[in-house]
């Protein structure tokens, strides 16, 4: 399978497009947050606790604090309102009960597919316009970006990289 002919684009322009790209889904998950009953910080852990729920692994509360970076008294409010707008509730860990784990409760994802499910299906008909070796690529730039967004991320909250270029 050929692939189309793409427009050329230098390293700028693609920076360019996904700055663009990063501030209208910042943007976005305002709005899909809002509409949901959520505020940006809670959807985003419920996106979490979805993820563990679709890998079949158990979420503990610690962890999500861990994945969200989030405190783990800030997680507590968030898993209040998580509780409150019928997104998941907590649950004794039966092998550590000290331990809580969230779990998404069964009705939650019907739910966030109604808003979200459009848009998935918009991404999917845009996926399906490349190759699986352009496919390829723009995964493993996903995942490469990810990591070094991660990375400078860490060095930010570490008060680093202050005046470098």
């Amino acid at each position: 399978m050929d692939g189309k002919a793409r427009p050329e684009a230098t390293a700028e322009q693609a920076l360019y497009a996904m700055d663009r790209m990063i501030a209208l889904a910042h943007f976005g998950q305002q709005d899909i947050a809002n509409r949901l009953g959520l505020n940006p910080t809670d959807l985003t852990c419920l996106g979490f606790v979805i993820e563990a729920a679709l890998a079949g692994e158990p979420l503990a509360a610690g962890d999500l604090a861990d994945r969200a970076r989030l405190t783990t008294g800030a997680v507590t409010g968030v898993l209040n309102r998580l509780e409150k707008a019928g997104y998941a509730h907590r649950q004794a860990d039966p092998g550590d009960r000290r331990r809580v784990r969230v779990v998404m409760e069964t009705s939650a994802q019907a739910r966030i597919l109604e808003v979200y499910g459009p848009f998935y299906e918009r991404i999917g008909a845009l996926f399906a316009d490349y190759t699986p070796d352009e496919i390829a690529v723009l995964a493993d730039w996903f995942a490469r970006a990810k990591g070094v967004l991660q990375e400078s991320l860490d060095e930010i909250r570490q008060g680093g990289a202050e005046g470098e270029a």
